[in-house]
């Protein structure tokens, strides 16, 4: 890594994962860019950062399916800090009903913000990785690799799949100019959308709680330390991977 303070832009910053993998770089000293399509909730976010590192963070708004506002997005990050060290995509969203009465709209919007935006922001700030030799994590999900609600998920299944296949290009593509990409697959994880699920359909959870070997639902903060290690040197013999990290529920299925 460069001795020059490493930067780190993450979409889908403001909570969540994304909030937790923010909350991550800023204790090792990295620079964050907080990137959200809710401007206040990323100032705040970046505010919060700042008190509790003491490190410089920045939070920005950005329309990650509006290829523009990516690269405008871009520009901030270079224009604050000069450089851009890792990207992290973890924007995303599910408009859940099924796929025989799955309308137009929410097909596109899924696919927009899910995969087209982690293809807008891997292009926008590809070149600032190559600059730097550093690292793209996208964020999947285990619903790339198991139909954990088959009745209702169909465009969230489809572009979290779609998303390791990108990875995996990306990664071999810009291999040969020092840039690693690789994603996490999350599994059910302790965040506020899951715990609506857990509120609304509690046979849900039980069951989910059930098939993961673990017993327990993920932290933010897990995928966040596996986020970490495949931005770090430590992790510089893989590219072009996707990393479960789901307490064994993949394996199970």
């Amino acid at each position: 890594m460069s001795e020059h303070p490493r930067v780190a832009v993450i979409t889908g910053a403001a909570g969540g994962i994304g909030r937790a993998i923010a909350h991550r770089f800023a204790t090792a000293g990295v620079r964050v860019v907080v990137a959200d399509l809710r401007q206040d909730a990323a100032e705040r976010t970046a505010e919060e950062l700042t008190a509790a590192t003491g490190g410089e963070s920045l939070g920005a708004s950005v329309d990650v399916t509006d290829s523009a506002s990516v690269a405008a997005l871009a520009q901030s990050a270079v224009t604050r800090f000069g450089r851009v060290d890792h990207l992290v995509n973890c924007a995303g969203m599910s408009l859940d009903s099924p796929s025989l009465e799955h309308p137009d709209a929410d097909w596109r919007r899924v696919l927009d913000l899910n995969l087209s935006g982690t293809f807008y922001a891997c292009r926008a700030f590809g070149p600032l990785l190559i600059a730097t030799q550093g690292t793209v994590v996208n964020i999947s999900s285990i619903a790339a690799f198991a139909a954990t609600r088959p009745e209702v998920h169909v465009g969230y299944d489809a572009t979290k799949a779609g998303i390791i296949g990108l990875t995996r290009t990306l990664g071999v593509e810009w291999a040969e100019h020092g840039v690693r990409v690789n994603a996490v697959a999350p599994g059910y994880t302790n965040t506020a959308m899951l715990k609506t699920v857990g509120a609304e359909q509690p046979e849900t959870m039980a069951t989910w709680l059930a098939q993961t070997p673990q017993h327990r639902l993920m932290e933010p903060e897990d995928i966040a330390e596996v986020v970490f290690f495949l931005s770090s040197p430590a992790s510089r013999a893989i590219t072009a991977q996707t990393i479960l990290a789901d307490g064994g529920y993949t394996a199970a299925k």
